[in-house]
């Protein structure tokens, strides 16, 4: 299989992860998940104990990385899903308290090269955090701007995009 990107985005709880899972393939033999979500506090470690047990189940194997998606790229072979984009913009935001716009375009401009490289297919998964409210704070609206910059970046290299809303998907790309 050739260099594959497909980008599945939508509102938290929207089923963008089910919908991700089933586009790498229910029936594939190496199904890699780089999971980017930090465990800050019990009710979290719970969760991402829960969702480990779920994908080692259903024949994942993990990768847990919360900043360097590259490098995790670069360990993987095979089916890949990066779950999610949100957490990791996230988690450059707190890693460094002078991070900027300008630092969330180059590294996603060095995630599109591994992308690119990479010689299976990657699904990706973002929320879509720019419906609401304009953010009441400055960190607000860094978040905002550097998913949403990161997300059109993304986006426009992939070669397939989805919409997801209650569960349903609607392709766009």
């Amino acid at each position: 299989m050739g260099n594959n990107i497909i980008l599945v985005t939508g509102g938290a709880r929207s089923g963008k992860s089910s919908f991700a899972e089933n586009l790498v393939g229910i029936d594939c033999q190496n199904k890699i998940y780089i999971a980017t979500c930090p465990a800050f506090d019990e009710e979290m470690r719970q969760r991402i104990k829960i969702h480990r047990e779920q994908r080692r189940n259903n024949g994942w194997v993990t990768i847990e990385e919360q900043y360097d998606l590259v490098r995790a790229l670069a360990d993987a072979s095979g089916n890949v899903l990066i779950d999610c984009l949100t957490l990791w913009i996230n988690n450059l935001l707190y890693q460094n308290k002078d991070f900027n716009e300008a630092m969330m375009v180059e590294r996603t401009k060095n995630l599109l090269v591994a992308l690119k490289k990479y010689p299976g297919q990657v699904v990706l998964v973002i929320n879509e955090v720019g419906l609401g409210l304009v953010p009441e704070n400055s960190l607000g609206r860094l978040f905002r701007d550097c998913s949403g910059r990161c997300g059109q970046m993304i986006a426009h290299e992939s070669d397939e995009v989805y919409w997801m809303v209650c569960g349903l998907s609607q392709r766009l790309k």
